[in-house]
């Protein structure tokens, strides 16, 4: 099973583009948990919705490792709520996981709205660099696919760390148990541009 952690504030612009696209998904093994930080708009109202399992959350590290502390599924995938995830993402995604033998992979992502401009900017100082170092400093953001036994031994993300927890938290898991983290190629996450 995967179990799929998103983090919420105030997300009921966002949130129901995600859950839309993961209900498209043909893979269906899943479980949905929004780790909320206490949304005073129609989050939790859409979250119930789509069947998530709404847990208490905190600034994005504690909110996903509050979701993995009920999380059932031995493979975990962290979204962020304003990610909208293309067709036939779970397939090509897993697939790929499972024949590179991963055990931490992130993805490149594309603007939504797309715009050439935007693009161009994400391709060069994003998404090609994260490419050519997944190797030697692995990164990881917007959507991170992780084994849970990897993300206890590591201890989760650090809360401490405030910013890039979730670039701190790949090269933990590459220097600490060198662990093989990837970026996954088969497939992208559109993110908003917000």
């Amino acid at each position: 099973m995967l179990s799929i952690i998103i983090p919420t504030l105030n997300e009921e612009k966002y949130l129901p583009l995600l859950l839309e696209s993961i209900k498209k998904q043909k893979f269906l093994d899943c479980e949905l948990i929004v780790a909320d930080a206490g949304s005073e708009d129609k989050t939790l109202e859409i979250a119930k919705k789509y069947n998530c399992k709404i847990i208490k959350g905190g600034l994005p590290a504690k909110g996903r490792n509050e979701g993995v502390k009920v999380a059932k599924g031995d493979l975990v995938l962290f979204l962020d709520a304003d990610v909208v995830l293309p067709d036939n993402f779970f397939e090509k995604a897993l697939n790929e996981y499972d024949k590179r033998q991963l055990e931490l992979a992130s993805f490149c992502i594309v603007p939504l709205p797309k715009s050439k401009f935007s693009s161009f900017l994400l391709n060069i100082f994003y998404n090609q660099p994260i490419v050519l170092l997944e190797n030697a400093l692995p990164h990881a953001a917007t959507g991170i696919l992780i084994k849970k036994g990897l993300f206890e031994k590591l201890g989760g993300f650090d809360e401490d760390v405030k910013l890039a927890e979730d670039h701190y938290l790949a090269r933990r898991a590459k220097e600490v148990f060198g662990a093989k983290c990837g970026i996954i190629k088969s497939t992208e996450i559109f993110v908003s541009d917000r």
